[in-house]
């Protein structure tokens, strides 16, 4: 049975499963695409990198219909000081669970390294906006890799460089990414708070009891960067997904 209210703006609704909310996201995020689709050229898609987006993304590579041909997508974030070829960049996850699996306009990485495409996050984020973004939070609250210490609601940049605190760190271990914090990268470069917040809709799925401290502080909590999923209770168009792992903190009826 799905509990749905809202916190602010945000729409959340509380899903039985983790596999349930995959799917019930996927559906619901093709249908928006589809609608958007229908009535527009082309679309910006903001991706997110880790395994809570597992299930959402397999349902979500396999619904029919889809005109991915006309999206053109954009990955969220990226370690730094990881070699090229290191199977846990996030640009390897999203080739592996999404990428390489439909027939996109393009696809945008966001390397630090490569100024040319650097240039091509500028152009559509400086001065715009994505279509839609897919998303999750961390253990720490974090959206993309804004942590509490380096998270800013007005920072004026689309993208930055940002250190990784240990408990963001100690989550890629938790998540199977890396055998120990030590092996984590300390640096990244990531999307910032504005910029995802810009999104015209924001679907953020979040399964697991790993999360569950975070999703109360996320929804229970003042709105500020000492959470900053507690921003995305500002979005007028965002729904949050949980299971019922990690709404476990949550008082629901």
């Amino acid at each position: 049975m799905r509990n749905e209210f809202f916190v602010d703006y945000l729409r959340v609704l509380v899903c039985d499963t983790r596999e349930e909310l995959g799917a019930v996201s996927a559906e619901e995020t093709a249908d928006y695409l589809k609608s958007f689709l229908a009535s527009h050229r082309e679309c910006s898609v903001i991706f997110a990198a880790a395994p809570s987006q597992n299930e959402f993304l397999d349902h979500l590579s396999r619904i029919q219909g889809i005109d991915w041909p006309k999206i053109q997508a954009f990955h969220m974030d990226e370690y730094m000081d990881l070699a090229d070829d290191a199977p846990q960049r996030f640009s390897r996850y999203l080739d592996d669970h999404i990428f390489s699996k439909v027939p996109f306009q393009k696809v945008n990485y966001l390397n630090p390294q490569n100024k040319l495409l650097l240039a091509a996050y500028d152009a559509l984020f400086q001065h715009g906006h994505a279509d839609a973004c897919f998303m999750g939070i961390g253990e720490n609250g974090h959206i993309a890799f804004n942590d509490p210490d380096v998270a800013n609601l007005f920072d004026t940049y689309c993208f930055k460089q940002v250190s990784l605190d240990n408990t963001c760190r100690m989550q890629q271990v938790h998540d199977g990414c890396f055998a120990a914090i030590e092996e984590v990268p300390k640096r990244a470069v990531s999307l910032t708070v504005p910029t995802l917040l810009r999104s015209s809709r924001l679907f953020c799925m979040v399964p697991g009891h790993t999360k569950a401290r975070a999703v109360r502080e996320m929804l229970c909590g003042p709105i500020g960067m000492s959470c900053p999923a507690s921003s995305l209770r500002l979005h007028t168009n965002a729904t949050l997904y949980l299971d019922r792992d990690s709404a476990q903190c949550l008082e629901l009826s």
